[in-house]
């Protein structure tokens, strides 16, 4: 999170900052000698009943609808009145109905204003709190669909290759490693998800050795770049589990990757049969789980910023995914 970031969601800031809005207004309404001291004086009165609307009234609204509105009404009456008696005390003048009925006018519309703002904010962080949860949740079942897949892998290789077993369990921990720990943040680095596809896909290399040909492709500055974790090994996944070898030929798994300035670039193609009598498709099956994981969370965090297209072509899989930083 940057500074910027950091002021924006500081609510003192935002206090501040709204208070200095609502300064400039006066100070540009208020028709006296001082409007300066004026202005400091009318915020000094309004602040109290705003503050205690927002943060004791105001929570009623939702649950107790006719208790809000009858304390509203008792706190913008007592709030203006006493408005007025201050202001005959420093003026040394008489109460004036005229004066309590503008004061009350300004009161009404500040309550308003500061309600809405006060609405606005707390939706705004209900939905950031529900997005966080939902974020946290998808993250959570990714870890188990890949540690399913790679040990379904570990079990193909404990029967063809057991003697290279002790090397591929540490690559395993490495990955798990990285999962685990190493993706608690909303964004990595994304030197280090390149790392992780890599040590997965070596891993896939063992397994299949001369019968599948496996590339990985990659261009541009990866240090300076982050991106949401764990969002790309779904697609080199399934890009696995769904390679068939075709008759006479290599199968094929390519990835490639290229990062130009705030934009990422991610293919990865797998080859399939197309004489084969039931229709492949990326997202049947079990491996649909993580696919589904991967667009919700590409949905929440990166919304209009990616676009994601999967096609099948020319006997093979395709998965473009285009991200913007």
């Amino acid at each position: 999170m940057s500074k910027f970031d950091t002021w924006i969601d500081n609510k003192v800031a935002q206090n501040l900052f709204i208070w200095f809005c609502f300064f400039i207004i006066l100070f540009g309404t208020i028709q006296a000698d001082n409007r300066w001291l004026a202005s400091l004086f009318t915020i000094t009165l309004l602040a109290p009943p705003i503050y205690l609307n927002n943060l004791f009234i105001l929570p009623l609204l939702r649950e107790k609808l006719v208790l809000f509105f009858f304390l509203f009404l008792i706190n913008l009456l007592v709030s203006s009145s006493i408005f007025v008696y201050i202001m005959s005390i420093v003026l040394q003048q008489e109460l004036q109905w005229n004066l309590w009925a503008n004061f009350l006018g300004v009161m009404i519309l500040a309550l308003i204003f500061a309600s809405a703002i006060k609405l606005a904010r707390d939706s705004f962080y209900r939905r950031q709190q529900e997005k966080d949860a939902e974020l946290k949740l998808l993250k959570a079942q990714l870890n188990p669909h890949f540690l399913f897949n790679t040990l379904n892998n570990l079990y193909g290789l404990s029967v063809i290759k057991s003697d290279k077993l002790p090397g591929l369990m540490l690559k395993l921990s490495d990955l798990l490693r990285y999962s685990l720990y190493d993706t608690k943040e909303t964004f990595v680095p994304l030197e280090k998800e390149i790392r992780y596809l890599e040590n997965y896909m070596s891993l896939e290399k063992i397994r299949l050795e001369n019968t599948t040909e496996i590339q990985f492709h990659k261009k541009g500055d990866f240090t300076t770049t982050k991106i949401a974790p764990m969002v790309l090994i779904v697609f080199v996944e399934n890009a696995f589990k769904h390679l068939e070898t075709i008759q006479g030929k290599k199968s094929s798994v390519s990835v490639s990757l290229s990062v130009q300035g705030e934009k990422m670039m991610f293919s990865c193609i797998n080859t399939f049969a197309s004489n084969h009598h039931t229709k492949p498709s990326l997202e049947t099956g079990k491996s649909g789980i993580g696919l589904q994981n991967a667009k919700k969370r590409l949905d929440l965090i990166y919304a209009d910023k990616y676009k994601l297209d999967i096609i099948k072509k020319d006997e093979k899989f395709v998965v473009e995914l285009m991200l913007l930083f």
